[in-house]
């Protein structure tokens, strides 16, 4: 049995969490045994990983690099379990495994960049690059993460490995269940629906305000406009604020954190993400597997999930103008949505199921294990 330990950051409801349950559910019981450190465990995530018998770990917070007492904890695990692999990310996942994995001598420590890191200090690219010459491997989860730790960090190309992200195919819903959907929102039938998704945690990343801003300029044009907003956060206030001062309350429409996203990816027209930065931008894919028309900002994972007039629009970061022309082009065009959703849903289907995800995992581990002569 091949042991594989998982050390993350928060377990909540993000895409790196998300992708240790696609591993937790795909990777063959029989032949891999896995267990996860996070640092926290929220939500109802984490209630899914004991479907697939997964112990999930919360040891509280990493207050920082040098915080003996939590690495003490993370050895002591390693201890116990006898890990042949141990695969850290987000950096205090990448900080405990790569600190921990050496000292207690694992035969195999990967270390994964999960975000676009534009502004990390340059102690904090020092540290990176620190923390990966303890590893096997260094996964970047989209070409612009693997450009970051060869170009901006230095990592040997050799140890850097490309393993994109991948989504769980969504069920289909019936046109009675989205019609429910849309009038329990308030939603008209001559409506055309954006939508977007993710956490409200800080505006200098997800930049909805941008998106509120570009959706107010198509209400101006006397657009049947509603736009929806799927997600939880301290900054939803401020947007909420932004809402009402735009004199938007009738066209925006707040959901609130949702377990189940999908039915609502159901009743948008067009999907809309206007990040800062965004390593991979998984909430893209996932809409394209809807068949969604995409609008999304030419950063990080997403200039390479979204082609650029094939699959939906590119535009540059801030630019509100450019945003409302490319959603006001999808309004109007119909037949220009149906032939970039279906041309993005070919695309995922093509490279971003999990399955294509774990399987490159699983031929990263195998790879490893028989260099090691483990195997």
């Amino acid at each position: 049995m091949i042991r594989v330990l998982n050390i993350i950051d928060t377990m909540g409801s993000g895409g790196v969490e998300r992708r240790r349950l696609s591993l937790a559910k795909l990777l063959d019981n029989s032949q891999f045994e896995l267990k996860i450190i996070c640092t926290n465990a929220v939500g109802t995530l984490p209630e899914e990983f004991k479907k697939y018998n997964i112990e999930v770990i919360a040891i509280g917070n990493l207050r920082s690099v040098f915080d003996y007492q939590q690495h003490k904890k993370v050895m002591a695990i390693i201890a116990s379990f006898k890990p042949h692999i141990v695969h850290g990310a987000v950096f205090e996942g990448v900080t405990m495994a790569a600190v921990s994995g050496f000292f207690k001598r694992v035969p195999i420590v990967i270390l994964e960049e999960t975000s676009d890191p534009q502004n990390r200090s340059w102690k904090g690219n020092l540290l990176m690059k620190l923390l990966c010459t303890f590893a096997d491997k260094v996964v970047g989860v989209s070409p612009a993460a693997t450009t970051y730790l060869e170009d901006t960090i230095k990592i040997n190309k050799r140890k850097v490995v490309l393993i994109t992200n991948g989504v769980a195919i969504p069920k289909s819903f019936s046109v009675q269940e989205k019609s429910a959907l849309k009038q329990q929102l308030g939603i008209h039938e001559n409506d055309i629906v954006i939508g977007s998704v993710g956490r409200m945690s800080s505006d200098a990343h997800k930049r909805f305000s941008d998106l509120i801003k570009a959706v107010a300029m198509l209400v101006k044009k006397s657009l049947n406009i509603k736009l929806i907003l799927v997600g939880e956060g301290p900054e939803k206030a401020n947007y909420e604020d932004l809402v009402t001062e735009l004199n938007l309350k009738d066209n925006v429409i707040f959901t609130g954190y949702q377990h189940e996203t999908n039915r609502f990816y159901s009743i948008f027209d067009v999907f809309c993400l206007t990040s800062a930065f965004e390593a991979f931008g998984l909430v893209v894919a996932e809409a394209m597997f809807h068949q969604l028309p995409v609008v999304a900002t030419k950063v990080g994972g997403m200039q390479y999930i979204v082609d650029d007039g094939i699959t939906g629009f590119l535009v540059e970061k801030f630019d509100i103008n450019a945003i409302t022309k490319k959603l006001q082009i999808l309004y109007l065009d119909a037949d220009l949505r149906i032939s970039f959703g279906t041309a993005g849903y070919e695309k995922a289907i093509q490279n971003y199921t999990e399955e294509k995800y774990v399987e490159r995992v699983e031929t990263l581990y195998m790879k490893l294990l028989k260099e090691k002569g483990i195997l």
